[in-house]
Formats: structure tokens, C-alpha cells, sequence
């Protein structure tokens, strides 16, 4: 029995449909990713100027402590004590010695309250930490 054999050979064709899905999954993630780095910085705490204020370069990771008028300490959307925060930053610093904290304390703070915060990453072992300050061009 002969059978025939006839290949009927197409021309390949690029696929664009799962390299279009892949390239909407990135834009997602990195979409999402940028709007999660940022979300901390977004909460309504206006931060005292300065005229040497630079735009900072953030770098993943770093820890911000918001630091309300009333004195309140918020990491992650969440409200903590000092007790809280000191025991975070040690255990964090334990692992990374070298993690950066960026202190955000609005204008009004009471200065007893920065004081405290900043004692807290003293007390965890942080020494990589700074104060953020706006621009006074830009506000």
C-alpha cells in the first residue's frame, strides 16, 4: 500500500497573541509596582521646604515612617507605637544592616516627636536614615 504524501507547507506566521499577552502582563506589574513605591510618599503630610531640596532618588526597599501633627507614627499604612517601630527596625536592621529609613514629618510636628522617631532608629541600629523636605519652588 503506497500512500501519498503531500505537504502542504504554509508560510509560519509570528504569533502575536501570547507575545501581546505577555507584554500587557508586564505593563500591568510594572504599573502596579510604580503606584505601590509611591503610595507611601502620597499621604497628605506636608513636609517642611528647603532651598536645597532635590527630588530623591528612591531605592527599593527603604522604609518610610510618616510622622503626623498629632505625633502618630504610620509604616505601611499602618498606625504604630515607638515600641512598634524600634522593634521593626531591629529586627529589619538585624538582616540589612546598611536599610535606609526616610523620616517624613509634616511641618507642624512637635519637635519632641521627630526626636522620638529618630531615637527609635538609633535605638534599632539604623544609622542610614534621613529627614524629607519639598522644594519651596515646587509647592
Amino acid at each position: 500500500m503506497k500512500f501519498s504524501h503531500k505537504s502542504a507547507s504554509r508560510p509560519s506566521a509570528f504569533a502575536l497573541t501570547s507575545m501581546l499577552d505577555v507584554i500587557f502582563l508586564l505593563l500591568c506589574f510594572f504599573v502596579t509596582a510604580s503606584v505601590y513605591s509611591q503610595w507611601e510618599s502620597e499621604i497628605s503630610i506636608q513636609l517642611p521646604t528647603a532651598k536645597t531640596s532635590d527630588e530623591p532618588f528612591r531605592l527599593p526597599g527603604e522604609i518610610i515612617a510618616n510622622v503626623a501633627k498629632d505625633g502618630t507614627v504610620r509604616v505601611n499604612g499602618a498606625d504604630i507605637t515607638l515600641g512598634e517601630l524600634t522593634d521593626k527596625l531591629s529586627r529589619i536592621a538585624k538582616y540589612y544592616p546598611d536599610q535606609a529609613v526616610i523620616v517624613r514629618a509634616d511641618r507642624d510636628v512637635r519637635y519632641e516627636s521627630l526626636v522620638a522617631v529618630i531615637d527609635a532608629c538609633r535605638e534599632a541600629g539604623v544609622w542610614n536614615f534621613s529627614l524629607a523636605t519639598s522644594n519651596e519652588e515646587r509647592e
